[in-house]
């Protein structure tokens, strides 16, 4: 079967964030992408500092009264959604006023990281894939961007393992190196075992770090690319020892070789 459905899962594009390579990454591969054809959508969190007025964001009614349960706390989901400005492509915001009201997306005004950003981050994955299971659209391949994203791999891999809606997706990884030093709150791993996510799937959990949530995401990723040409050294080292498909940092033309990759792909059951 032919590649048709593309879905990115993103904390940044443009024009909602200024260009930087997430943003622009994100937005250059589903913008070739969709004018080829292909049904491509975009799901990021509705941050605060997102101007719903300006970008003429709407709720999806047929989504609403849908709730999360984070570490035992039960949180409403809203879905909104927009055509990406000057496109028809549509881009569908997570959103919730716990965890994205907040005019700054990740830290504070002293650049402290968000204590909270591990729960916000999972509510984020498991919203995305509680969302498109509601929609009953099914992604071919579902591609992440920046490690607010990567949680998704480990909870599809993980928590949504037996769910055959989710069964032959195939995952691509885009790797950046922005969250460099976060660390997540001691609550993380508690976060993950409410979950019912075995935590000695997850070799790369010694600490608590935004880096090695991404290399967990890389291990689960059917193919992973480098969103930038110069990678952390961990990062680079972890890329190099991985024996699934990878591809260097490509220019934006080179995109549609990774969903062919990804495409060809058999996924063991």
């Amino acid at each position: 079967m032919s590649l048709q459905r593309i879905l990115h899962v993103t904390s940044e594009l443009v024009p909602y964030f200024n260009e930087n390579p997430i943003s622009s990454g994100v937005y250059n591969a589903a913008k070739q992408m969709f004018a080829q054809g292909k049904d491509v959508r975009i799901f990021m969190p509705r941050f605060g500092l997102i101007n719903e007025r300006r970008y003429q964001l709407h709720e999806v009614i047929r989504l609403s009264g849908m709730n999360l349960i984070i570490n035992d706390l039960d949180q409403p989901l809203v879905i909104k959604v927009a055509s990406l400005p000057g496109e028809r492509m549509q881009v569908y915001f997570i959103e919730n006023q716990e965890y994205f009201k907040r005019k700054s997306a990740y830290s504070d005004d002293s650049n402290q990281w968000f204590e909270d950003n591990d729960e916000r981050s999972v509510f984020f994955a498991k919203g995305v894939l509680e969302t498109i299971k509601k929609l009953n659209w099914i992604p071919d391949v579902i591609h992440i961007h920046g490690w607010m994203a990567s949680f998704l791999p480990i909870y599809l891999k993980t928590n949504y393992s037996n769910d055959a809606f989710f069964s032959d997706i195939k995952i691509i990884s885009s790797v950046y190196n922005h969250g460099e030093g976060g660390v997540f709150s001691e609550n993380f791993k508690n976060i993950l075992e409410y979950d019912k996510i075995d935590l000695n799937d997850l070799k790369y959990l010694n600490s608590n770090s935004y880096v090695n949530v991404v290399k967990e995401a890389m291990k689960f990723s059917d193919v992973v690319v480098k969103g930038e040409e110069l990678l952390l050294n961990e990062l680079e080292e972890l890329y190099n020892e991985l024996e699934q498909s990878k591809f260097d940092f490509i220019q934006n033309e080179d995109i549609q070789e990774v969903y062919r990759e990804a495409n060809g792909i058999n996924i063991q059951h």
